[in-house]
């Protein structure tokens, strides 16, 4: 059956979908940053007709076809025309509008016939369905005009920045007895946004929005890079969710997948027939332990794909940052393999050159381009410079995830009390190194799956001892340089491990412990972005101060945050141990008033109520090498921060 026909005249402009010379030459280079405008599906208008333009990279293919609903996949009513030696293919088809669901039928020279998704699709059949669906995304009406001029004013290095992460579909299911149980990105909106608003966190971290066929990947093995996924709504619904967050004065970072793909039949391996996304030699196309195809860096299309990704998301749904997931397995070419699994760079070396210049690449016409926008690598090792200017050999990140902080604090919390003080500087070691990137401090989903336990039941002791433990330790967390994150449910003691099948236990909030660990972190969060000296410098020594980070007998630590004015300094007590202690003196630099912020043994916390002085006066008096000194009752596992 052919195409459903409109050869009415209509009197739009004409927006005939035009790929030119120079966008061939352009993308075959890598250099062509908004080739989703070309590539994909779009509407179209020709000779006075609507339709779609479909156009797809398939340079090794014999023939392609598009098939799907509007021609009742009929695998030969419309092949596409080759336009160059790049081997990009195009066809116009009028009549064709949205939601509908359509393939790349491609003959390979071989004689095979795959059926492919279209790798620029804006909007995919809900799983397990795979078909792509046609989409206009330009006629959402964005009403978010004053974040953006604000955000491109920003040094988020002298901003706070807290960060929610959160997964759609298990942050709250619907009680619409659905077996998903999926909200609507607009109706996730209207209630996510009043809770973020509540907690003042500054950002959300959503994961999985890039489309993906399993579940359980969580959106880490992605088909459909230009698609937000079905399983929530529409590409307008994901819009109204990000215009609603710019509205409400919350930034939107999405986790950004570039290290590797699905293999699933239907996505970009082997997509022509060769492999055009991938490596063609295993050994630098294949993650063996993930089961996935990694990306060929070197390859100018590649890149282009990926870069131009990003722009994407930025430029179209208004997206205000990207999270680069598993950056270390792009850096290092032996990552996750075994002897003969992997083969050495040209100089005989494990680095990925390709992967090197990719990021280089990436953040310059990013970041270049966009005002404000945020790049941050998830990267385990001890690579220099992730946050480095790419001039200066740096890899050109804006933050960098702290992941040997989060080993170390995870490892110190859960010891019991008796054992922390033969662990003591695990706690302090992170400041050694702070100066060298600029980082964000993450308490992320990884830590809280495959029986690692939930954050609550890594703490020792009885349940109330756990709750006071978290406190505490929340607390050193939020008062330690570098940018914050949490993930969903860790703010009010999530007992579970999380799970993708299941909403967080928001029943847990009638319960005195919980509702008061999340009063004490929404706390936390009000005190982090009222003072600029808890973030304002985050990556310099300026910043931060030690009093005593040698207490190891007693398990204490002591510091205080600082910004460039010198007023309304920040200081943290922190006793990690089960006894009181009476009469705790402090050295402090300066006779001055100190304030008391914040008490984490208050009993509307959950704590048992020991009272710590609202107001305490510095004394003369030599005490941790300093000439001052207050001296408190300080409670077992309690948090005091004072302002001064």
């Amino acid at each position: 059956m052919a195409a459903k026909a409109n050869k009415k005249k209509v009197t739009d402009t004409e927006n005939k979908v035009f790929i030119s010379e120079d966008d061939q030459y352009l993308f075959a280079q890598g250099t062509h940053y908004d080739i989703y405008e070309k590539l994909g599906a779009h509407p179209s208008v020709e000779d006075g007709v609507k339709g779609m333009s479909f156009a797809v990279w398939a340079p090794n293919a014999e023939s392609v076809h598009v098939i799907g609903t509007f021609n009742d996949w009929n695998e030969e009513s419309h092949q596409m025309r080759k336009l160059g030696p790049g081997g990009i293919h195009q066809i116009f088809i009028p009549g064709v509008g949205d939601n509908e669901m359509y393939k790349y039928l491609i003959r390979t020279p071989k004689g095979d016939k795959l059926y492919k998704a279209d790798p620029f699709a804006n909007y995919t059949e809900m799983r397990p369905g795979n078909a792509s669906k046609t989409f206009d995304i330009s006629k959402f009406k964005w009403g978010d005009d004053a974040w953006l001029k604000e955000r491109a004013t920003k040094d988020y290095n002298k901003e706070p920045l807290a960060i929610y992460e959160c997964h759609i579909g298990s942050w709250m299911k619907h009680p619409d007895g659905t077996e998903d149980g999926f909200y609507n990105y607009r109706e996730f909106a209207d209630r996510f946004v009043e809770y973020m608003k509540e907690m003042k966190y500054t950002h959300v971290e959503l994961m999985g929005i890039a489309e993906f066929p399993y579940d359980g990947s969580w959106g880490y093995q992605v088909t459909g890079y230009y698609a937000p996924t079905s399983r929530y709504g529409n590409p307008s619904d994901f819009m109204y969710l990000v215009n609603k967050l710019h509205q409400n004065k919350i930034g939107i970072i999405l986790d950004w997948v570039p290290a590797h793909f699905a293999t699933d039949a239907h996505g970009l391996g082997r997509f022509d027939g060769e492999c055009i996304f991938e490596h063609p030699d295993p050994r630098l196309g294949e993650h063996p332990d993930w089961g996935t195809k990694i990306f060929n860096y070197g390859k100018t299309e590649v890149k282009n794909f990926l870069i131009a990704n990003v722009l994407f998301w930025a430029r179209k749904y208004h997206i205000d940052g990207i999270r680069v997931d598993a950056v270390a397995s792009m850096l290092y070419l032996d990552y996750g393999k075994q002897d003969g699994q992997w083969l050495p760079n040209k100089y005989g070396g494990n680095k990925n050159l390709e992967a090197i210049e990719f990021f280089r690449h990436m953040n310059s016409v990013v970041l270049g381009s966009n005002p404000g926008f945020l790049t941050i690598a998830e990267e385990s090792t001890a690579w220099p410079l992730v946050t480095g200017k790419v001039e200066e050999d740096g890899l050109g990140f804006s933050f960098k995830w702290n992941m040997g902080w989060m080993h170390d604090f995870c490892e110190y919390m859960k010891l019991d009390p008796l054992f922390r003080k033969n662990n003591h500087y695990a706690m302090t070691f992170a400041m050694s190194y702070n100066s060298s990137e600029n980082y964000i401090l993450p308490l992320s989903h990884d830590e809280v799956v495959h029986l690692k336990c939930s954050m609550l039941n890594k703490m020792p002791g009885y349940p109330i001892d756990k709750y006071a433990n978290l406190r505490v330790g929340y607390t050193y967390m939020f008062g330690h340089a570098g940018k914050k994150l949490l993930f969903m449910g860790q703010d009010f003691g999530q007992e579970r491990e999380w799970s993708e099948a299941r909403e967080l236990d928001w029943f847990l909030l009638g319960e005195d412990l919980n509702r008061g660990m999340h009063d004490y972190v929404k706390e936390l969060l009000k005190i982090y972005r009222k003072y600029p000296a808890m973030y304002s410098i985050d990556n310099d020594w300026k910043g931060f101060e030690w009093i005593n980070a040698d207490d190891a007998d007693r398990s204490t630590y002591s510091f205080f945050r600082k910004d460039e004015t010198g007023k309304n300094n920040i200081l943290f007590v922190l006793n990690m141990t089960p006894m009181m202690r009476e009469g705790y003196k402090v050295g402090v630099p300066k006779k001055k008033k100190y304030k008391l912020l914040l008490n984490s043994d208050e009993k509307r916390f959950g704590g048992n109520g020991n009272v710590i002085p609202a107001e305490i006066n510095a004394v003369k008096g030599e005490c941790d090498f300093r000439d001052y000194s207050i001296t408190f009752d300080l409670p077992p596992f309690t948090a005091a921060v004072f302002v001064f």
